[in-house]
């Protein structure tokens, strides 16, 4: 008899052990499958040129001073980017005012008003942009910013270099095709443009 209750012992203990141990590892296993699976929520795969790219996806604020910028950046591009086209004008000013308010709608037209387009594609000009900086005041909200960047204006003899600086504000709206950010620009003024040099061709 004390040989049966000592094995009973024994094989209870030892059954006891054997069910815990399979619990932790069961809750182990489903933590770290819980956890992979968040993990990969966060990567996309992006296929580009017939390559994989991994991403990784994060909370918009983190992101918000980049994307303000480069916003920021390819309104300046769209509408100050003009070819001697009127509809490659059309085209970059229509890009350009999916980002901006009122206040861009308003210079465009004032430009279109005092012939600024049509001089460009009678006088077979181009104008190019270059961004230098963008300052992004993200503390408050609407976010405000200054642009600074140089035109190029080439004509037949001559290629314009000019300084540009601009100030405005940025409240968030839906992303979307033509806006991809979630931004739109407000206020938006020219506080700077000036001639720096002029070279002969």
């Amino acid at each position: 008899m004390k040989n049966i209750d000592t094995a009973f012992r024994s094989i209870r203990s030892f059954a006891v052990i054997v069910v815990i141990g399979s619990v932790s590892l069961c809750g182990f296993t489903l933590y770290k499958s819980f956890r992979l699976v968040a993990e990969m929520q966060n990567k996309i795969y992006i296929l580009a040129n017939g390559k994989a790219l991994e991403a990784y996806a994060s909370d918009r604020k983190e992101n918000i001073p980049v994307e303000a910028r480069d916003h920021v950046r390819m309104f300046h591009q769209y509408f100050f980017t003009l070819d001697p086209d009127e509809k490659v004008i059309q085209a970059n000013i229509t890009k350009a005012l999916y980002l901006a308010d009122a206040s861009a709608k308003r210079e465009y037209d004032n430009l279109k008003e005092n012939g600024y387009y049509a001089n460009i594609i009678a006088g077979n000009i181009s104008q190019q942009i270059k961004v230098d900086s963008v300052m992004v005041n993200t503390n408050e909200y609407p976010y405000y910013f200054r642009c600074y960047a140089t035109q190029n204006i080439i004509r037949t003899t001559s290629t314009v270099s000019r300084s540009l600086i601009t100030e405005g504000y940025m409240r968030n709206v839906s992303r979307s095709d033509n806006n991809p950010h979630g931004f739109l620009i407000e206020r938006w003024t020219t506080i700077e443009n000036r001639d720096l040099k002029i070279e002969n061709r």
